[in-house]
């Protein structure tokens, strides 16, 4: 049998048979473009692959977007606690760029009773919104819906806030110098039943809490009240306005003082006070007051120019009273009380001066330090000790007044606790309305996010 011949490639020649053997055997040797086949069969899937992952991508970045809407729209939904509610909501939300009924976007609010992470005056958003779809479909996915004949994925976000109800302050530190508002040292007697204390710096307590609930700070809050709150909104000077009711300056410009050294001439027998006094509505002494012996002044206003009130060991009662501190700034004049005793005042419950106990002139900024608050004198006080530029520091006991309601009140501009301070501070707000007192109040109902 024989065998088939090659094909005499090397004889062919240069004819025309010669040539297209040539071309043929170049063509079949040529591996150029080979990957293109493969591309081709490849490219669906790859296109396919792309589109879906910049699709998720993009989803990711929407739902980002529509997750800080829910957020801030579930805030304002619980800020707002009023019928109304679900109408700020959308409003926020369309801020936001997702406007209820544009397009395919939907925004609910609901006020249930609970909610994930909410036990109790809960607001729910959710921001729903159909994205088409685009190079996803190559590979096949086809969306979670149909939505007027396209395909679409839909995406959602949900935000769960509730409303916490504004609270008040017992203790308001205004730290206008700078200071660190409020340093607890020890404080083992504190006892603020659960009152909250404000420092428009820092509060930093150690060893114990003052027993007051929340413990806020503009600054950082550390170890006062079982809850502390950092970088809070400052609270600004709620009583500054009843200095507009202090009677103008009627002492002559003669102030007297105590002595102070060997020499000096004593004190007036009219800045020298025992017993019981009926006193007008509003009674204005001149310079240094003293007590000789226990006194009582009830229903009145006691203004001090230029000086300062020393109990001298005794005891100070008065019901319906307010002593305020006014005059000038320097010339020595101390505008505090001072001296051992007691303190025993309840503050009016009506008028001008409603609430009050204490109060230092704003306008004063020198000599109002009280460097053994609640010592010397001891404060027995139903109402509020209003002292804007003083640094307290409190050792001893702060307590109820004989007649006065459960509710004590403290604006400074520093104080400092040491261990034995002893602070008492009602929190039955009842008891400090019934006492006339208007404290300090944190927000109104503030949206938290819970979820």
């Amino acid at each position: 049998m024989c065998k088939p011949r090659a094909f005499p490639w090397r004889r062919l020649g240069t004819g025309l048979y010669g040539t297209l053997a040539r071309a043929a055997r170049a063509f079949i040797g040529n591996e150029r473009g080979a990957t293109i086949v493969v591309v081709g069969l490849t490219l669906p899937a790859m296109v396919g692959a792309m589109g879906l992952a910049a699709e998720i991508s993009y989803w990711h970045l929407h739902h980002r977007a529509m997750q800080n809407a829910a957020d801030a729209a579930a805030i304002a939904a619980a800020t707002n606690g009023g019928a109304n509610y679900a109408t700020e909501a959308k409003a926020v939300a369309a801020h936001y760029g997702f406007t209820d009924g544009s397009a395919n976007i939907t925004v609910a609010a609901t006020n249930p009773a609970t909610a994930p992470g909410c036990t109790t005056n809960c607001y729910v958003v959710t921001v729903t919104d159909q994205v088409s779809l685009f190079l996803s479909q190559v590979v096949g996915y086809t969306g979670s819906t149909n939505v007027n004949g396209k395909n679409v994925t839909t995406v959602t976000a949900t935000a769960v806030a509730t409303a916490k109800p504004a609270y008040s302050y017992c203790i308001v530190a205004l730290a206008g110098s700078g200071k660190p508002g409020i340093d607890g040292n020890g404080v083992p007697d504190s006892n603020l039943n659960g009152c909250n204390v404000m420092s428009n710096t820092t509060a930093s307590c150690s060893g114990h809490d003052l027993n007051a609930h929340y413990g806020d700070a503009h600054g950082a809050s550390s170890g006062c009240g079982s809850t502390q709150h950092s970088n809070m909104p400052t609270v600004s000077d709620p009583y500054a306005s009843l200095a507009s009711n202090i009677p103008s300056d009627s002492c002559g410009g003669t102030y007297p003082q105590e002595p102070s050294k060997h020499g000096d001439p004593a004190l007036p027998a009219s800045n020298q006070w025992s017993g019981s006094y009926a006193s007008a509505s509003t009674t204005v002494v001149c310079g240094d007051q003293q007590l000789t012996g226990n006194t009582t002044l009830n229903n009145t206003t006691l203004v001090i120019e230029n000086g300062q009130l020393d109990t001298n060991g005794f005891t100070l009662n008065g019901t319906g009273l307010t002593v305020v501190f006014t005059g000038t700034n320097g010339g020595g004049y101390q505008h505090i009380p001072t001296g051992g005793g007691t303190l025993n005042i309840t503050a009016p419950t009506d008028g001008a001066w409603s609430g009050v106990a204490i109060y230092q002139d704003p306008s004063l900024n020198t000599n109002v330090d009280v460097s053994a608050a609640g010592n010397s004198p001891t404060w027995d006080i139903s109402g509020l000790v209003y002292l804007p530029h003083s640094s307290v520091t409190l050792s001893g006991a702060v307590n109820k007044s004989t007649n006065g309601q459960n509710c004590f009140n403290l604006v400074v501009d520093n104080i400092t606790i040491n261990g034995t301070g002893d602070i008492y501070a009602g929190n039955d707000q009842q008891a400090c309305k019934n006492a006339g007192i208007n404290t300090p109040i944190q927000g109104g109902n503030r949206g938290t996010l819970v979820n």
